[in-house]
């Protein structure tokens, strides 16, 4: 038994077929208006069943499942047009006040024990004077990278990789 049931209408049955015999645009939309014409089952359609349909259109069970899930949902317009791509904004902890602070920490003398500082000390020294929640080594190694700082041994006043 299928949990989502498609039935079209005279109007997206003739708009589908149109969609699907017309010979310009993306395949994409060819391929979806020829799952729903097949899987219509209302009384003009013809109400294959997935497998068949799989077969035909050389597409997975899944796809056809998710696409009659999304037009009893959404509607035929969902169906046939891309949702817009949305770019997730990347949030930096690390702003200029933050930065001036990670370097002058960086420049300052290690803590007792320890010859130089260590990307891990450093991020956990700037979450501990409270200059950001959270923060990874990862993320003072970029700061740092970007504002040339060495993290090597200083002699005579000139840094050198070890």
């Amino acid at each position: 038994m299928k949990k989502y049931v498609v039935r079209l209408t005279e109007d997206e049955r003739q708009l589908l077929t149109k969609l699907a015999t017309t010979g310009k645009g993306p395949a994409r939309v060819f391929t979806r208006a020829r799952i729903l014409l097949e899987a219509d089952e209302s009384d003009a359609g013809p109400a294959w069943p997935d497998e068949m349909i799989s077969t035909a259109l050389n597409v997975t069970v899944q796809t056809i499942e998710r696409i009659r899930k999304q037009m009893v949902e959404e509607g035929i317009e969902a169906v046939l047009t891309r949702r817009p791509y949305i770019q997730k904004r990347v949030r930096k902890k690390i702003d200029g006040v933050v930065e001036a602070h990670l370097i002058a920490l960086s420049c300052s003398d290690p803590p007792p024990g320890r010859a130089r500082w260590t990307l891990r000390l450093l991020a956990d020294k700037i979450v501990e004077l409270g200059y950001v929640d959270s923060i990874s080594h990862e993320a003072i190694r970029k700061t740092l990278k970007k504002t040339n700082l060495s993290h090597g041994r200083r002699i005579s006043g000139v840094f050198r990789r070890m």
